[in-house]
């Protein structure tokens, strides 16, 4: 029975394949937005840039807040890709 139903499922393994990596890719890239040392380098990089004049106090607040709620938000239950 294992033979048939291999050959049988064998044409849209391709897509299972596809699914997978793309299932695998998604899990890393929410484990590096969610990463504290990443998240700590984002913040550093926005004072960085406040400090040299490109960002005005405004928008260094609203960037540090859209980086503390990607880190405190909980995942939005989207379909993976």
């Amino acid at each position: 029975m294992g033979l048939i139903s291999s050959v049988l499922t064998l044409p849209i393994a391709p897509i299972r394949a596809v699914l997978w990596l793309g299932e695998l890719i998604q899990d890393q890239v929410e484990q590096q937005l969610h990463d504290p040392a990443t998240i700590r380098r984002e913040l550093e990089e926005i004072d960085e840039a406040a400090a040299a004049g490109r960002l005005t106090d405004d928008e260094k607040a609203a960037a540090q807040q859209a980086v503390l709620n990607r880190m405190i938000r909980p995942d939005t239950g989207a379909p993976p890709i």
